[in-house]
């Protein structure tokens, strides 16, 4: 019979015993390994049923073991030993105290849809997730003041197994918070604080806040599993991206509106220091810019000076390239529950429908875009690597009109990963001595790995057939599957196409021939899920099950279900090389090869993401990609990268691995393993990504934040209605180049003069440029250099101004250059900020754009 209420029943802690308690709910012992020790030593076998999660762990030790534990002076040592590091841990200064600088902003808020902290708090689904995580726990490392916000997920993302056929199937666990490491916020009365929300037909959505400890980090999550809210307001937070349009839309209201009333709760309760800086992960939390929006409104701005207040102080990071990965809700949808009977009220809805609107080429006007909102929202946006933040500028160029992509204002800061989290015990004590660890060490401490990931393997391997229906009887040839003296190639990726899960499959013959080479054998291990509603990306999983299930080939290549970070920590330390084939250039970062290389792992991949940055032949190997005709045939694309890999792994990789000197060790490949640590490591770090954000994104939105004030806010928003207004009449013309350019030097100097009609608008309300690169056969400018031209004299009769400057010619070759006019205002991020500019009647694509500012 089942029961029809659940309860959580907690263990009572002897007094010397309460520390465990404080070490359990702080999630710092996700990636301190002497803590993790210290819970494995209460009780090893329940330390492995509960799978790593101490607060598991103590709902089921019994009392006579907490009776013994309490009377042992060694434990009892060890566990003041635990307590008073986390205490030094949380309270000493850190990277951020030493700074000691007034542009750091007093705290930061980062709104993520998940995120993956550790397999006890199972919040992600992939990537975005995990990402999240080791943004959160670097920061606490650096001793950052950020405040995580996400949603709790009852469901959190899918569960995944095989059925006999190999066809994926979902389940959805109920998390219970009662059992996860997270405490309820409260009011001071002690009565859950809680945030609300109002939607059409008089509905109200209410929530309430649990709290993750991230180290010192708090992570504040918002669960509608509440007893106030009616049957479909309680499941708005039942499970990760799950629902249709709507179902999702309520997912990213209470995100990003309820995620910054939370916020203000968590400061008010906490009295902890209100954010300067809001950061957005991604589309899905951006409308908490309307919710800061409405508070500044009601605190008597207007919207449009309420929008520059705001978006001084947001930053917005964006993971996708390809604008399938972008939420667009229908713009009808987004109406009705931002209007009169709907949440912000006060806030004209045309505004909110302005923000995400596609004003560019080709773009769908019924629709409401996420990212593009989340654009306009923030000053300063960022791709994930430096190839994604060119992607990025060419895939949103269209919200600044009359700029070229690249000008575009997205930078990029490369993701990293959280060491402490990644790396395995056993190669953690070589943090900054492996370039002196001896070949043979170095060998036998990466075959230790292997061979750990190969027990793995075969344990879950056996539990996922016995799922499928098999019997023990069935399941000897397990014993053999893998071989912890070959080769070991790793893929666990999300399976949408672009990842190319079966790239390794185009040829089968081949792959069976490399599996099974006499002298080189290699191995392989995949794991990876399939979005629940993605039938494509389920039948890829197939094609790689059945072809792993073929009694030839099943001891050299496994998939193994339901990939997530337990699995993970196994799998990237005990894989030699990490295997990566994205459709270039369409994988963001990739960070699994970032966790590879941290433990030694050689990445073997498509020239995208991270890899294209960072790729040397020391750290492995770039797999080639068709360019031209070829990449335009899918199928053509397809075999010709495919061949590629297997003469990657064939002629190159493998015979590296088996190169063995007398003492058995190859040389050469070792001394890759030590490049790979010593050089590459480092840059992949997750810390190295949050000071990136702190010294280049946090720091000058909480300066621009502050420049802002109600005041200048008013004036900002005037200046820019006033351009706007204006700038049709503004015009350059006349432009005159000192000299004929035919007949130019290298080193030459030019004088540069242009007129420009200035309209209405003041000199100091405008830049004029000379823009000056090499050109294509087109004309058109690359690699453009940017020179300001100072005005002289008074107008003369036509009202128009002179502008001059000199050109340094520093380049040979065709070369060629333009002029053009753009707004000018001290508290501008960026001179594109407006999308405005007019250039010469002669120039190529002369006018003047507008974008919704």
């Amino acid at each position: 019979m089942k029961a029809i209420r659940r309860f959580t029943v907690r263990p009572v802690l002897p007094d010397t015993l309460r520390p465990l308690s404080d070490l359990a709910r702080n999630l710092r012992w996700s990636w301190h390994e002497p803590t993790r020790e210290l819970f494995r030593s209460v009780d090893p076998d329940g330390w492995k049923a509960a799978e790593g999660d101490p607060v598991r762990l103590l709902g089921t030790v019994t009392a006579a073991r907490l009776t013994e534990l309490a009377a042992d002076p060694d434990f009892l040592a060890a566990l003041a030993s635990a307590a008073d590091d986390l205490d030094r841990y949380l309270h000493e200064p850190r990277w951020y105290q030493a700074q000691h600088s007034e542009r750091l902003p007093a705290a930061v808020a980062y709104f993520s849809p998940e995120f993956g902290v550790t397999a006890a708090l199972p919040q992600y689904s992939g990537g975005l997730g995990i990402l999240a995580g080791d943004h959160l726990k670097a920061a606490s490392d650096l001793g950052v003041p950020l405040t995580g916000v996400g949603l709790l997920y009852r469901h959190g993302y899918f569960r995944q197994s095989l059925s006999r056929d190999g066809w994926q199937q979902e389940h959805y666990p109920v998390l219970d918070p009662g059992e996860l490491p997270v405490t309820l916020l409260r009011e001071h009365d002690g009565s859950p604080a809680r945030v609300t929300l109002a939607l059409p037909g008089g509905r109200r959505l209410h929530a309430h806040i649990w709290v993750a400890q991230v180290g010192r980090v708090p992570l504040l999550m918002l669960d509608s599993d509440v007893e106030e809210n009616g049957p479909a307001e309680r499941d708005v937070t039942d499970r990760l991206y799950g629902g249709g349009s709507e179902h999702r839309l309520l997912q990213e209201m209470l995100l990003g509106i309820g995620g910054v009333r939370a916020v203000r709760a968590y400061a008010r309760l906490t009295d902890g220091p209100e954010p300067e800086v809001f950061h957005t992960n991604e589309g899905h939390a951006g409308f908490l810019g309307l919710e800061r929006i409405r508070e500044l409104m009601g605190a008597g701005l207007d919207f449009d000076a309420a929008l520059e207040s705001v978006r001084a102080g947001t930053v917005f990071t964006t993971h996708t390239p390809v604008p399938a990965g972008i939420d667009r809700f229908d713009r009808e949808l987004v109406a009705r529950h931002f209007g009169d009977d709907g949440e912000l009220p006060g806030v004209d809805v045309a505004r909110v429908l302005t923000l995400g609107r596609e004003t560019y080429p080709g773009g769908d006007p019924g629709v409401f875009n996420m990212a593009v909102m989340g654009m306009r929202l923030a000053q300063r946006a960022n791709g994930v690597s430096t190839l994604h933040g060119a992607v990025s500028r060419e895939m949103f160029s269209g919200l600044w009109p009359g700029f070229d992509s690249q000008e575009a204002p997205i930078t990029s800061i490369t993701n990293g990963v959280h060491a402490p989290t990644w790396v395995a015990p056993e190669l953690a004590g070589l943090c900054g001595r492996a370039a002196d660890v001896p070949d043979r060490e170095l060998w036998d401490l990466r075959r230790t790995l292997r061979e750990q990931l190969v027990a793995e393997v075969r344990e879950r391997l056996r539990a996922s057939w016995r799922q499928r229906g098999a019997g023990s009887a069935e399941l000897g040839w397990i014993d053999s599957v893998l071989d912890p003296d070959v080769l070991t190639i790793g893929f666990a990726r999300r399976v949408p196409s672009y990842k190319r899960l079966t790239l390794m499959l185009r040829d089968k013959e081949r792959l069976t021939s490399l599996l099974l080479h006499p002298e080189r054998p290699v191995q392989i291990v995949v794991a990876g899920k399939a979005h629940p509603a993605d039938d494509g990306g389920k039948r890829l999983v197939q094609e790689l099950v059945r072809f792993a299930d073929d009694p030839k080939v099943r001891h050299r290549i496994v998939f193994l279900p339901d990939y997530g970070m337990g699995m993970a920590r196994r799998l990237y330390p005990g894989c030699d090389v990490w295997l990566n084939n994205p459709l270039r250039p369409l994988e963001a970062c990739g960070t699994s090869g970032m966790k590879a290389a941290l433990n030694g792992g050689l990445n073997l991949s498509v020239l995208d993401g991270w890899w294209d940055e960072w790729f040397e032949p020391d750290f492995g190997w770039a797999i080639p990609t068709a360019d031209g005709a070829a990449a335009l045939d899918e199928e053509r694309r397809d075999d010709l990268e495919a061949h590629a890999l297997y003469e990657l792994v064939e002629k190159r990789v493998a015979p590296r691995f088996y190169d063995c000197g007398a003492d058995g060790v190859p040389v050469r490949w070792t001394e890759m393993v030590r490049r790979t640590l010593t050089d590459l490591g480092p840059k992949v770090l997750a810390d190295r990504m949050v000071r990136e954000y702190v010294e280049r994104l946090y720091a000058p939105a909480a300066e621009a934040h502050r420049a802002l004030e109600p005041g200048a806010a008013r004036r900002l928003a005037a200046w820019k209605a006033e351009v706007r207004a204006a700038w049709p009449q503004v015009t350059v013309d006349h432009v005159e180049f000192g000299e004929d350019l035919g007949e130019a030097e290298l080193g030459a100097t030019l004088l540069v003069r242009v007129r420009v009609a200035l309209g209405s608008l003041r000199p100091d309300d405008v830049e004029v440029q000379a823009v000056a690169g090499r050109v294509d056969p087109d004309d058109t400018l690359t690699g453009a250099r940017v020179s300001v031209l100072k005005p002289t004299g008074t107008p003369d009769l036509e009202g128009r101004r002179l502008y001059e400057g000199p050109l340094v010619l520093d380049r040979t070759g065709p070369f060629g250059c333009t002029v053009r006019a753009l707004p000018s205002h001290p508290l501008l991020p960026n001179p594109t900020d407006l999308g405005l500019t007019a250039l010469p009647p002669e120039a190529t694509g002369a006018g003047a754009g507008v974008l919704m500012r």
